[in-house]
């Protein structure tokens, strides 16, 4: 809740325009009591506006205002629904010493015309009450009349919305200054200035007239308004309710009504004023003049007369009154008391009108002020933007004149750069055409290996038969043919193969140095266009028997515990090899290849690396600038940072035998069998196809399975040390319990063949 305005600022906001909005709800009187209590001192004067809503099919009649329910000088007369709306509110600021202007708008739309209202009258505080049931203009409920003015209002208006227990519920303040002084507000501290010069200050003001239409002081007729203001008349004594049973007058100062506030009256002050008001005599004061919505200086309005008269002229006339007493007869004396009524009417009018006079001029001068003002201003701008514009004009040709001479010396440095790069060209092709003739004659001198002709595996192959194509993976298709009286496997070279023949001389480099049981056998290849020649795995893939493709039948626990065990023996052999050891890094079920007897060999070693001994010894890792593998089973350190090391296989193994002990795919598979070990539910997660699995020792291969393919490599187990005890546990455990009906076809994979020899993962 915000604090009152009497709590931030020293005071009231003198001299400013402050309007209360109303309406027949207890919710305008609340915020009429709070603008009181808060933002006005005695002597101040309040507007007070009504939108009266019309009907949108009449037409506009824009907004009008009355002064004192009758007496606005222009004969317009308010309805008396809106008399009786706006007695209270007067009464009540009657009984507080503020004066009180009254508004009525007219229009379809309330938001808009107070919104509308204070642009024109360039209102500087306006206060509503809130909106509820019954609230604010309770006939539009289904709008929010008070916020939507709080956010339509423009932002020199300072908005406060009062609650139904007289604090504030929201407000906004202003942002800037009035963009004009409105003469109504000159009006305003006229009548403040009249009121603490007038003979008796605590004769309740007239209050002045606000008009959506300024009219000219010379048509509002003096007589009659002098009249009007004569003949005013109580509502209290003089009118009924519509229930014809006169006002009842309540004194609690919650409530806005009527309170006599116990002045004395003009007419006690002056009793030979008042005996002769029965008489036609005019009294010495005049009801306010309209304001007006324009900024017309001809007719600026000067607000209400009182009885001015300076200390002089009253004991000049106590004077005069004490001589003629003596002197004159009654009938004198009244004749010179109309006389000196007459010359003080005649002085006040005089008065009035030099004062609006006065008024006019300043205005007329303060407009000619900030006319000059802002033409000096727009001229010094244009001679600014002028000068501006020539500088920039010199700018933009010395940039131009500078692009033109930046433009030639590239081009001259273009034309340099494309003969610099022509003969960095020849020169690569004259270096690359060189090596390639060094690559040849080293190939052809290296007798690692049996060198076959392109004609001999022609041959064998039928011209590449595709009845003996049995495969094809990244390097190329994989056919099966009969050469030196053996069946073989020939993995052929695709052409475009990306680095085709890198792999083809990293894979010649390793199997040819190499001989393991569980190391697939190179027996030969073509140098000149990528063919090697493998002996040839009658029982195809891994990764073939774990899904039974083919419709092979399920490999026992005894073998998968077997197959575990070779894989791990014929890695290890890999990772101690010497001088250098070799990380395989694309170590998967497809990588891995089942003879007729089940013997299970590793293969594809292409994307082999031979680390640095001195790296190998430590911590046995090495800066790649690209990684190698397949998806799933890669390490991810080795793919995040680059580092390969011998544990990047390692955690590829521990893939595998999830894979061994669940035949599912290995995606997220680590995360499932961790979180079927948590469960106790791992006996679940096992290949249904084997049914008497030995629940302790697969668990204990799953933990260790687990450990393998952790995401950080110093967390995962030695191979030699950690690893290989466990493996060579379970195949023991294995050959001492044999399955009954073994997988011993040895003619059954014919047509399943190492496919997978060929399926390398995209190489560097």
């Amino acid at each position: 809740m915000w604090p009152p305005p009497t709590a931030m600022s020293h005071g009231p906001p003198l001299n400013k325009l402050i309007a209360v909005a109303i309406d027949k709800d207890r919710g305008s009187q609340i915020a009429l009591k709070w603008a009181i209590d808060n933002l006005l001192a005695r002597g101040q004067t309040i507007i007070l506006i009504h939108v009266k809503v019309k009907a949108s099919g009449l037409p506009f009649s824009g907004n009008r205002s009355n002064q004192d329910a009758s007496n606005d000088g222009s004969g317009m007369e308010l309805e008396p629904q809106l008399k009786e709306l706006f007695l209270p509110f007067r009464v009540f600021c009657t009984r507080k010493d503020i004066q009180c202007h009254d508004v009525v708008l007219e229009d379809v739309d309330v938001v808009k015309a107070i919104i509308e209202y204070v642009n024109r009258t360039a209102i500087e505080v306006l206060i509503l009450g809130a909106a509820a049931k019954g609230g604010l203009l309770r006939r539009f409920k289904v709008k929010d009349i008070p916020g939507n003015v709080l956010k339509g209002v423009p932002d020199f208006c300072t908005v406060y919305i009062i609650s139904k227990t007289g604090k504030i519920s929201s407000t906004r303040s202003a942002a800037r200054l009035a963009p004009f002084i409105h003469p109504l507000r000159h009006q305003f501290m006229q009548q403040g200035n009249v009121k603490s010069n007038t003979i008796d200050d605590s004769n309740p003001p007239p209050r002045g007239s606000v008009s959506g239409i300024p009219k000219p002081v010379s048509d509002i007729p003096m007589s009659n308004l002098h009249s009007d203001t004569l003949n005013m008349k109580s509502p209290f004594t003089h009118r009924k309710g519509p229930n014809g049973k006169p006002y009842e007058i309540s004194q609690p100062d919650t409530d806005i009504s009527f309170v006599n506030s116990g002045r004395p009256s003009i007419d006690n002050m002056f009793p030979s004023f008042a005996d002769n008001y029965d008489s036609g005599a005019t009294p010495p004061r005049l009801s306010g003049f309209s304001d007006f919505e324009g900024q017309n200086f001809e007719s600026i309005p000067m607000g209400r007369r009182s009885l001015d008269i300076m200390p002089s002229e009253m004991s000049f006339l106590s004077m005069e009154g004490e001589r003629s007493s003596f002197s004159s007869t009654p009938d004198d004396v009244a004749a010179e008391m109309r006389r000196l009524k007459l010359e003080l009417k005649q002085t006040m009018e005089m008065y009035s009108t030099a004062c609006k006079e006065a008024l006019t001029a300043q205005q007329k001068a303060m407009e000619l002020q900030r006319w000059k003002t802002e033409e000096q201003r727009r001229i010094e701008e244009a001679r600014f933007a002028e000068e501006a514009a020539l500088a920039l004009a010199e700018k933009e040709k010395a940039k131009s004149r500078a692009a033109l001479e930046h433009a030639e010396a590239a081009q001259r440095l273009a034309e340099l750069e494309s003969q610099k790069r022509i003969n960095v060209e020849m020169k690569a092709l004259k270096e690359a055409e060189e090596r390639n003739k060094v690559l040849n004659k080293l190939s052809n001198s290296d007798f690692r290996y049996r060198r076959y002709s392109i004609e001999e595996i022609e041959t064998a192959t039928n011209y590449f038969d595709q009845s003996n194509k049995i495969g094809e993976g990244g390097y190329g298709p994989v056919y099966k043919c009969y050469m030196d009286h053996t069946h073989v496997a020939v993995k052929v070279l695709r052409p475009d193969a990306t680095h085709g023949r890198q792999q083809f001389q990293q894979e010649v480099e390793v199997l040819s140095c190499i001989r393991h049981p569980n190391m697939v056998l190179l027996l030969g290849a073509c140098p000149e266009y990528g063919c090697l020649i493998y002996e040839f795995m009658s029982n195809g893939s891994l990764e073939d028997r774990l899904f039974q493709r083919g419709n092979t039948p399920p490999l026992s626990w005894q073998h998968r515990f077997g197959i575990a065990a070779e894989i791990g023996a014929g890695l290890l052999f890999l990772h101690q090899s010497k001088p250098e050891p070799i990380v395989h890094r694309d170590l998967k079920p497809a990588n891995i290849l089942l003879d007729r007897n089940l013997v299970s060999k590793i293969s594809d070693v292409g994307l082999a690396r031979l680390v640095p001994p001195s790296v190998a010894d430590t911590v046995t890792q090495y800066r790649m600038t690209s990684t190698a593998g397949t998806f799933c089973y890669i390490d991810p350190e080795y793919q995040k940072t680059g580092m390969l090391g011998i544990k990047s296989d390692v955690y590829s193994l521990g893939i595998i035998f999830l894979q061994i002990l669940t035949a599912k795919p290995p995606m997220g598979l680590t995360h499932h069998v961790e979180r079927a070990i948590e469960k106790g539910t791992f006996n679940e997660m096992l290949d249904e196809s084997v049914p008497d699995w030995p629940l302790d020792d697969a668990l204990s291969l799953a933990k260790l399975s687990l450990k393998c393919s952790e995401l950080r490599r110093k967390d995962r187990p030695d191979l030699s040390k950690v690893i290989m005890p466990e493996l060579e546990r379970l195949r023991t455990l294995g050959e001492d319990n044999p399955c009954q009906s073994g997988f011993h076809s040895s003619g059954y994979a014919t047509n399943h063949s190492q496919a997978s020899v060929s399926q390398a993962s995209q190489h560097e």
